[in-house]
């Protein structure tokens, strides 16, 4: 009876140490979180025109939809042309 005792309370304590060091394994594998090297550029309408002509002279620039004098949320011409240009590259 004492041998069964023990051999429970072993298996009791070796499952308890297995679950601590397996709760610090997420720590671990953590990384740290990545630094912007350079901040985010919001370009106006007049930057898209000339940048549309180095790109492409023959096509220039084109905005059949006026999408470049959309202002989404009320927070200017930047920032709706910001997020256009990421919509545009993440989704292709």
């Amino acid at each position: 009876i004492t041998t069964l005792i023990s051999t429970v309370a072993l298996s009791k304590m070796l499952s308890l140490a297995s679950a601590s060091t397996l709760s610090l394994a997420p720590a671990a594998l953590m990384r740290a979180p990545a630094v912007r090297t350079a901040a985010p550029v919001m370009e106006s309408k007049a930057e898209l025109e000339s940048l549309a002509g180095k790109l492409n002279p023959v096509i220039g620039y084109w905005d059949p939809l006026n999408l470049a004098d959309y202002d989404q949320w009320s927070q200017g011409q930047e920032a709706a042309i910001g997020f256009l240009r990421h919509a545009e590259i993440k989704h292709g």
